[in-house]
């Protein structure tokens, strides 16, 4: 008997597949046991053909994470995606910005899997000031995407780790407020020429509207960066949720109240209850939390 696929080498395969060509490389068939079986509500499909599993025997972690991450992999070159975890009552860190950690060990790890499928991964300045984030691949196998902060002020600490740990390309978006001080800073450790030093790639945006969640994803696609995290704060995710600039969002939420805190989403309310956004999505735990898979129309981000 052949020996079942297991998680890490289900995660090995999964994170190469950008197309129906690779899935099928990668051992993944039509799910013939879905029949004619209607779809469950909000369900998203893998492939034209329907759901997908893997050919030969698996294991139950094998065949989650095939059907959590499958359809990202598939979402094309193009596709703007973000990530939250938050208490019950909606708040991402403490009232005195403690968030180590508002969800568990597994929502961690899944996080770390969706910057193995971005390109790059996208914080604002506060995140950047307040966590000191490395946006690194560290709890799964895969490459580091390219690290995005957006800083129109310049004022994000140069010794901060996106800027110093050289693991990753870092492109510290700033706006005309902002240049002098980001060139001066990268200036300081030895810059080679007008716009990169010790790694960093500064990218000078004309004005604040051009720091429009479409606009600045279609200067990242020019760059070569189709497939983008949003990852933090509250702030950066709700202005892409917002502005229809996402696709899909991932929502973890913990069984912990705050009852005060840093808010996670926040955005423009309807004043009535029949005009809010209600997405497809799915729902799967991630240990004792609870993951929200949303599907978001995004014609801002085309």
């Amino acid at each position: 008997m052949a020996e079942a696929l297991d998680a890490e080498a289900a995660w090995e395969r999964l994170r190469r597949i950008r197309t129906a060509a690779d899935a099928a490389a990668a051992g993944l068939v039509p799910d013939s046991a879905s029949g004619d079986r209607a779809p469950d509500e909000g369900e998203a499909r893998q492939s034209d053909d329907g759901p997908l599993r893997w050919a030969g025997p698996a294991t139950p972690g094998a065949a989650r994470l095939a059907e959590r991450y499958l359809p990202l992999c598939l979402a094309g070159p193009r596709i703007a995606f973000a990530q939250l975890g938050q208490s019950l009552d909606g708040f991402i860190a403490t009232r005195t910005g403690d968030a180590d950690y508002v969800t568990g060990e597994e929502d961690r790890r899944h996080l770390h899997r969706l910057r193995a499928l971005a390109d790059a991964v996208i914080v604002g300045a506060g995140t950047a000031v307040a966590d000191d984030p490395r946006l690194t691949v560290r709890a799964c196998a895969g490459d580091n995407p390219v690290r995005v902060v957006l800083d129109p002020r310049g004022r994000v600490p140069r010794g901060r780790q996106v800027f110093t740990d050289g693991e990753a390309p870092t492109v510290w978006v700033v706006g005309p407020e902002g240049a002098g001080r980001a060139r001066a800073a990268a200036g300081s450790c030895g810059a080679r020429g007008d716009a990169d030093g010790c790694g960093v790639d500064i990218l000078v945006l004309p004005d604040a509207a051009a720091f429009a969640p479409a606009r600045l994803l279609a200067v990242l696609a020019r760059r070569g960066l189709g497939r983008v995290l949003v990852e933090g704060g509250g702030v950066t995710v709700s202005r892409f949720v917002s502005e229809r600039a996402l696709h899909r969002l991932y929502l973890t939420v913990a069984p912990v109240l705050l009852g005060d805190g840093v808010p996670g989403l926040r955005f423009p309310g309807t004043p009535v209850m029949r005009d809010a956004l209600r997405p497809p999505l799915r729902r799967s735990p991630l240990g004792a939390d609870t993951l929200f898979e949303l599907e978001l129309e995004a014609p801002g981000g085309e």
